[in-house]
């Protein structure tokens, strides 16, 4: 996966990583605000032995004091170090549980043993390391064996006296905020790619490229106002979508649309994906341009395109398919004069029988010969199989793809359906993209500035950036 599709994923998903953030920091903030203080105090003694004086003799000494520093060190947390301790200051523990208080450390090639003392109370911790540090002076002076004139052979003495510490050593908050920020950070990236890899929605074109070899000849974002005004192209002919469909038509026309094929189906995986907005836009882009257009509603299930376009459903494709009228009766003219309409009239009780007849291919045959483009708008490919069975009969399809509403493998089906019956696909075009955020598709900005001053033709090849 290249980096860009990290970033991606951490773009679309950061509003959850910050969220574990916070949660990691108000946690860790929480858990040292409720801890109770504990103050840490450090004695350090000297371990030293006699000897005679010799060269020899202060070598061999030394080697065995460092030997010995380790046995001493570990020494300290023993009942024999801790009881006089317990005993001098009446406390109220026994030796194993003052032990887990106590640590004593002996670095590496050194004579220098430190103890340190951890307690609840600042002069405790700083009292209880100074007896501890004498205590073992006691002790190991017990245990040694005197010289034969009755001194110490070891000695252990006192270069630094622990201090009452100003200031607790835990918890320290500063440090357990930043761990648990540093955790909610990778809980969050976890759980975002997480979500990416149980997520089998298709939500950008990234996820198109790697369902289908087929181009993506457009992309729409999702605007909540669609259902007012469907005819973007017509209503608002300066806005971003209007310009996404002037696109698709140039994209059209570089795959050579219009030459040998010169009828399209427009359909979708699924319901409610935007393919009747997608063909009524895309077929009055075509007209605009100067193309004689003919849209034909075939979706004789729910058919939408009579109510986009402000028309007649009563009379349509049907009555033309069982013979009950001529295409001249019931073909009606929109807009400027150079598009047509056929709607799809009265519902049968059997669509995919008349899509598929040979009355329904000649009808394609003459609306060729009539017009520049045919675009039809044909039902879902799962649902039925009506748009396969037109595809077949024309020169190609587009399939729309809805962001965040289609599965991955319900388009990929979609494309094998039309596959199967040998049907040409032109490309996928996206709808309902958000405007903004990872998975949007570059809206809003454009190369050139609309002015009246520019030729038409110059205003319909604008591209958004990408």
């Amino acid at each position: 996966m290249p980096v860009r599709e990290y970033l991606r994923i951490l773009q679309r998903n950061w509003i959850l990583i910050v969220l574990m953030a916070m949660v990691g920091a108000g946690s860790a903030a929480a858990y040292s605000l409720t801890q109770q203080p504990q103050y840490e105090a450090t004695t350090k003694v000297y371990v030293s032995t006699q000897s005679s004086g010799t060269v020899a003799d202060l070598q061999q000494g030394n080697t065995f004091t460092q030997q010995a520093v380790k046995s001493y060190a570990d020494l300290v947390s023993t009942p024999v170090v801790l009881d006089p301790v317990i005993e001098q200051y009446s406390l109220d523990t026994d030796a194993t549980e003052l032990a887990e208080a106590v640590t004593a450390t002996a670095p590496l090639d050194t004579v220098i043993i430190s103890i340190t003392v951890v307690d609840r109370s600042a002069n405790d911790s700083a009292v209880l390391a100074n007896a501890v540090g004498s205590s073992l002076t006691d002790v190991v002076d017990r245990l040694v064996p005197k010289s034969a004139d009755g001194t110490a052979q070891v000695q252990i003495s006192t270069v630094q006296e622990a201090k009452v510490p100003s200031a607790p050593s835990s918890p320290n908050v500063p440090v357990n905020i930043a761990v648990g920020v540093v955790l909610g950070l990778l809980i969050g990236i976890g759980t975002a790619a997480l979500r990416e890899a149980l997520d089998n929605k298709v939500r950008n074109p990234h996820d198109v490229e790697l369902i289908s070899t087929s181009p993506l000849l457009g992309s729409t974002t999702f605007d909540p106002k669609a259902a007012d005004r469907p005819l973007v192209v017509r209503d608002d002919p300066r806005s971003p979508r209007a310009e996404a469909y002037r696109s698709l038509r140039t994209n059209l026309r570089f795959l050579d649309f219009g030459g040998e094929a010169k009828s399209l189906v427009i359909t979708s995986s699924v319901a409610s994906e935007g393919k009747s907005s997608t063909s009524s836009n895309l077929a009055i882009a075509l007209a605009d341009a100067g193309s004689s257009v003919c849209i034909v509603d075939a979706d004789l299930r729910r058919p939408r395109l009579a109510q986009y376009l402000g028309l007649e459903n009563a009379a349509g494709l049907t009555d033309i398919l069982i013979g009950r009228a001529d295409l001249e009766d019931v073909l009606q003219p929109w807009g400027r004069g150079t598009m047509a309409v056929l709607p799809a009239g009265m519902q049968p009780p059997n669509p995919s029988e008349l899509l598929g007849s040979t009355a329904m291919s000649g009808l394609i045959q003459q609306l060729e010969q009539m017009f520049d483009v045919v675009v039809i708008d044909a039902p879902p490919l799962l649902p039925v199989t009506d748009a396969a069975i037109l595809a077949r009969s024309c020169g190609g399809a587009i399939l729309v793809a809805s962001a965040g509403k289609v599965h991955k493998n319900q388009l990929k089906t979609a494309m094998t359906k039309l596959d199967a019956v040998g049907a040409r696909t032109f490309g996928v075009v996206m709808t309902m993209l958000p405007p903004r955020g990872a998975d949007s598709y570059g809206y809003g900005t454009y190369t050139y500035k609309y002015g009246d001053d520019l030729p038409s033709d110059s205003r319909l090849l604008r591209k958004v950036k990408d």
